[in-house]
C-alpha cells in the first residue's frame, strides 16, 4: 500500500501547481505563505530543543493550545512549532500571540518534501494530533530516532473500518507511534485493534480552554443581541440550515423580536445560504456586513471564522451541526464551555461519549425535525439555564485532563533531553 501511496502523492505533487492555482482563486491558500508547503519556509529555526504538534485544522489545534500555553512556560523548551493545512487555522493562530510558538503549513507528504522537513526544524519530539496520519512524514520520523505521539487520537467508526480494509499498512504505520494518548475508550479500543504498542486515555484534551484569542462582540452588537430573543445554530451543513429556517418561521409566530444566528461549517457556502434564506422571506445580516444591522433582521449569518466562541457567549440555546445528516456530528464541547443547552441530531457517532456525558449533565438534548427544535429553543427562552453549573462541571473535567496530559508530556520531554 505504502508504494501505491508514494506514487500517487508524487503525482500530485506533479500537478500541485494546478491544485495551488485553483485553491489561490477560491481563496484556500494564501497567496504569500503556500510555498511553505514545498518546503520554503517563512520562520527561522532557533539553536535548542524544538517540539513539533501537528493538526489539521482549527478543532484540532485550538485543542492543544491551552497544552501549549503551559509548555511555553518550560525553559528548556527553545521554540515550538505547529503546523497545520488550512489556511483558516493559520488565521487563528496568528492571533493567539504566543511567545515561542511558530506556525507553518504542513509539507506536502511526498519522501523528499517530509525529508527537507525534517532535517531543517530538527524536532527533538512530534505531536500529531487527533487523527492525522501522514505515512511518508511518519516513516522519515522514526527514521531519524525522533520520538512521535499520536495526541488526543481519534480513530472514528467509519475510518476504523477504513483502516481494517489495509489493516498490515495500518499496523506498520500505528506500531510507529512511542504512545498514543486516546481521546475516548472507544478510540483506545481501535487504536489497539490497528497495531499501536502503547496507549493511554486520559481524557478528551477538547474539554480544557483557551483564554487567549478570545473575539469580543463590540458594543453596538451586543446591544442589538440584548433586545433580541436569540439563539443559533453552529457548524451546519448542508441542508440543516432549512431545518434551523423552518424552525425559524415557527417560533417567530410568537416571537416576534426573535434572532436566529447560523454558523456554518464552511463559509464558502455563504452565497447559496443567502439564496436559501430569501427563499424563505427571511431577512439576512452578514457578520462581515459594514451596514448597520435593521432590526427586522431575522436571520444573523457569521461568514467569517473564528468567531463562534462570541456568539456561544450570548446564546442559551445552541443546535449543533452535522448531526441531521449522515456526518457524525460536531464537538459540542466548546459551546457546552460556555454554558450553552445544546440541541443535536441523531448522527452524533464521532463524539458518542462526549454526547453521552453532556446527556448525563443534562446538558444535550437530541431533536429530529424543525417543529422539535422550535420547541427545545422556546423552553429555553422560558425556563432558566444554570449556564454557570455547566461551565464550572466542563472546566474541572478541562483542567483535570490538561494536568494530567501536560504531566505525562513534560515526562517524555524529559527523556528526549538534547
Amino acid at each position: 500500500m505504502l508504494l501505491i501511496y508514494r506514487i500517487a502523492i508524487n503525482i500530485v505533487v506533479l500537478i500541485s501547481p494546478i491544485i495551488i492555482l485553483f485553491r489561490l482563486l477560491k481563496k484556500k491558500e494564501d497567496p504569500k505563505r503556500f510555498k511553505e508547503k514545498f518546503c520554503f519556509f517563512s520562520k527561522k529555526k532557533k539553536y535548542g530543543k524544538l517540539i513539533w504538534f501537528h493538526g489539521a485544522s482549527v478543532g484540532e489545534i485550538l485543542s492543544v493550545i491551552p497544552l501549549i500555553e503551559k509548555l511555553e512556560k518550560n525553559k528548556k523548551i527553545s521554540q515550538i512549532l505547529l503546523t497545520s493545512n488550512t489556511l483558516s487555522s493559520s488565521k487563528i493562530i496568528s492571533n493567539l500571540k504566543l511567545r515561542k510558538t511558530i506556525h507553518q503549513f504542513f509539507p506536502i507528504d511526498s519522501n523528499y518534501h517530509t525529508q527537507k522537513f525534517l532535517d531543517y526544524w530538527k524536532p527533538s519530539i512530534v505531536f500529531f494530533i487527533d487523527s492525522e496520519i501522514w505515512p511518508n512524514m511518519i516513516n522519515n520520523i522514526e527514521r531519524k530516532s525522533i520520538s512521535l505521539v499520536l495526541l488526543n487520537a481519534r480513530i472514528t467508526k467509519k475510518s476504523f473500518k477504513k483502516w481494517k480494509i489495509f489493516s498490515s499498512s495500518a499496523n506498520d504505520l500505528f506500531q510507529k507511534f512511542d504512545i498514543c494518548f486516546s481521546s475516548s475508550l472507544q478510540s483506545k479500543k481501535y487504536l489497539k485493534f490497528l497495531g499501536a504498542k502503547n496507549i493511554k486515555y486520559i481524557g478528551n484534551l477538547k474539554f480544557s480552554q483557551t483564554e487567549k484569542g478570545e473575539d469580543f462582540l463590540n458594543n453596538s452588537i451586543k446591544k442589538y443581541f440584548s433586545s433580541k430573543k436569540i439563539w443559533c445554530a453552529a457548524s451546519t451543513h448542508n441542508t440543516e440550515e432549512e431545518f434551523c429556517l423552518t424552525a425559524h418561521k415557527k417560533l417567530k409566530e410568537k416571537y416576534k423580536n426573535l434572532l436566529t444566528i447560523i454558523i456554518p461549517r464552511h463559509i464558502d457556502r455563504t452565497k447559496n445560504i443567502i439564496e436559501q434564506i430569501k427563499k424563505f422571506s427571511l431577512k439576512v445580516h452578514t457578520h462581515n456586513s459594514k451596514n448597520k444591522i435593521n432590526n427586522d433582521t431575522d436571520i444573523y449569518l457569521v461568514n467569517v471564522y473564528g468567531k463562534t466562541k462570541s456568539f456561544f457567549k450570548v446564546c442559551n440555546t445552541v443546535f449543533l451541526g452535522g448531526s441531521l445528516i449522515k456526518h457524525g456530528g460536531q464537538n459540542p464541547l466548546e459551546a457546552a464551555k460556555y454554558g450553552c443547552k445544546i440541541l443535536h441530531g441523531q448522527n452524533v457517532s464521532n463524539f458518542h461519549e462526549i454526547y453521552s456525558m453532556l446527556n448525563k449533565y443534562g446538558v444535550s438534548i437530541k431533536v429530529g425535525n424543525p417543529n422539535q427544535i422550535a420547541n427545545k429553543v422556546e423552553k429555553s427562552f422560558n425556563n432558566k439555564i444554570n449556564s454557570q453549573n455547566i461551565k464550572t462541571k466542563i472546566k474541572n473535567l478541562g483542567d483535570k485532563i490538561l494536568n494530567s496530559t501536560l504531566k505525562e508530556i513534560n515526562i517524555l520531554i524529559n527523556k528526549n533531553e538534547i
